[in-house]
């Protein structure tokens, strides 16, 4: 199993990316691809992701997909240059819902 946490597996994936942003579905394939441990693990993981991209304020909703079936993620500027170092320690700030 890999030492990183989620946040760490995302941000990953995103900063793999030429454009800094992924729809859900290369995130899933981006970690399966790296961390072969994920291939035999079945979906709970997929729900981790979820959940930590809709709650932790670093990921930001950033734009449809061409498809228009879901969103591209990125990481919030606020958490950027943070992140790109493996600094992830900022991770513990929650979406507040009104």
């Amino acid at each position: 199993k890999p030492n990183q946490s989620y946040i760490s597996l995302i941000s990953e994936a995103i900063l793999s990316s030429p454009e800094q942003k992924l729809i859900l579905s290369d995130i899933y394939n981006f970690i399966l691809t790296r961390y072969p441990y994920f291939r035999t693990k079945g979906t709970g993981w997929r729900n981790s992701i979820r959940h930590n991209l809709s709650l932790n304020e670093c990921f930001v909703k950033a734009g449809r997909s061409p498809n228009g079936k879901g969103h591209f993620w990125a990481i919030d500027a606020t958490y950027f240059d943070d992140f790109r170092r493996g600094d992830f320690r900022k991770r513990r700030s929650y979406r507040r819902y009104k």
